[in-house]
């Protein structure tokens, strides 16, 4: 079968399996967080405990990410994968019966959003580390690292917007019972699966595979650490803007939920086009270059933002920095999917999830604790300085041709040809 060249990873039928499952379940999530964030925020009409209900799901991905790094690379990660999914499927459905009995208590809905970011720990290492285990054609890892970011900016723009529509219609109890549902598909889609006996496993560790040696390889291996570092700072100071997008909807814009999931579905959109035009790159291109330029348009896309009080002007600028903001991220996965040995890939991956889950909700609780104090659009005007601020930092570390990766022999990957 012929696929178009950015489809191309697709071909390889675990993948196709892998992908599928995950865009209904990514949907499901996604009208989950939009649900949500909106509960909160109606319940309490406070922006810092918006804050704290995005702290209460990531954070504990930064707490427990590096031992989700260690199972990944310690155990069988496809039967990992499939407890993971299981128990965010069981979180999705108790969820789902409290909501249906009317009890939409905060203090209920931050203790299952923790619960959740524990698992997500265990299942970010493992899910994304599996991408390289189940391609085929290694050829293709790119495009399908590329595709993946699509995957999940698919459902951002479609998980948010349907979000917006079912909570305006319905209630939020549908959104969550829409997420508890897709958990079918992605479970499915895991047992249809078919990995070879020699790749299953192939990659466990001998050693007894600690986060040290995690920080040492980074250190052997600047390329990576610098990229990532890149990722923590973005993480920490600018994108939180998402935090303040509900006060965008209902106090700027003068909307409801269904102006929020439309904001959310526009950086979607963005986010959507950039993962996209990054699958359709040359391998040849200079993916760190790609990166630095769109820190820079973030940055810009925020700035225009900030002041602006007509909807249609605030749909495109996010839907800008929603597609600098998935580039970002997506070249930094494919860097590390690409540079980092087998047997080390389930922990770097984790450092990674350790630099986004770790700085994104503590970025979040401080973007909710200053916006009263300095304004909600001082606030995001802020941030985008900050972006620029760290474009210049990192331009020659980025840049530099000294940067440039080099196969390091201690390192080694274990892992079997395919």
């Amino acid at each position: 079968m012929q696929l178009p060249q950015v489809f191309r990873s697709l071909g390889n039928r675990n993948f196709a399996l892998f992908f599928t499952g995950q865009l209904f379940s990514r949907v499901g999530m996604w009208m989950q967080r939009t649900a949500v964030i909106w509960v909160i925020y109606t319940e309490t009409h406070s922006a810092f405990m918006i804050g704290v209900a995005t702290f209460a799901e990531q954070f504990p991905s930064f707490l427990f990410s590096i031992r989700g790094g260690i199972i990944a690379d310690k155990h069988d990660r496809y039967k990992v994968l499939l407890i993971t999914q299981s128990l965010s499927a069981l979180q999705a459905v108790i969820l789902t019966i409290f909501a249906f009995m009317g009890n939409y208590n905060v203090l209920l809905i931050l203790g299952l959003s923790v619960f959740l970011g524990i698992v997500n720990a265990y299942d970010v290492p493992v899910r994304q580390s599996m991408i390289n285990e189940i391609i085929e054609n290694k050829d293709d890892l790119p495009n399908a690292v590329a595709l993946n970011s699509s995957l999940n900016n698919m459902a951002r723009l479609a998980g948010p917007a349907l979000a917006g529509f079912v909570l305006a219609r319905f209630g939020a109890d549908y959104c969550f019972l829409s997420n508890a549902v897709s958990f079918i598909a992605v479970i499915g889609a895991i047992l249809m699966m078919r990995l070879p006996a020699n790749i299953r496993g192939s990659h466990r560790l001998k050693s007894k595979g600690n986060f040290k040696e995690a920080i040492h390889y980074l250190s052997e291996n600047k390329n990576i650490g610098v990229v990532i570092l890149v990722a923590a700072l973005s993480s920490f100071l600018v994108f939180p803007y998402v935090t303040l997008l509900p006060v965008y909807a209902k106090v700027i814009f003068k909307g409801n939920a269904a102006t929020y999931g439309w904001l959310n579905a526009a950086i979607g959109v963005g986010a959507l086009t950039g993962s996209f035009y990054l699958a359709a790159l040359p391998a040849s291109t200079n993916f760190k270059k790609v990166m630095l330029i769109n820190t820079l348009l973030v940055g810009i896309s925020l700035l225009l933002f900030a002041y602006i009080t007509n909807l249609y002007l605030g749909l495109l600028f996010v839907a800008v920095s929603g597609f600098g903001t998935i580039l970002q991220g997506s070249i930094i996965m494919t860097i590390v999917q690409r540079d980092t040995a087998a047997n080390f890939r389930g922990r770097i991956i984790s450092v990674m999830a350790m630099a986004i889950f770790g700085m994104l909700p503590l970025g979040s609780v401080l973007v909710g604790y200053l916006a009263p104090l300095l304004g909600t659009a001082n606030t995001i005007f802020i941030e985008g300085v900050l972006a620029l601020i760290i474009t210049l930092v990192f331009y020659k570390h980025l840049i530099n041709p000294a940067f440039k990766f080099k196969k390091n022999r201690k390192w080694k990957t274990t892992e079997q040809p395919f």
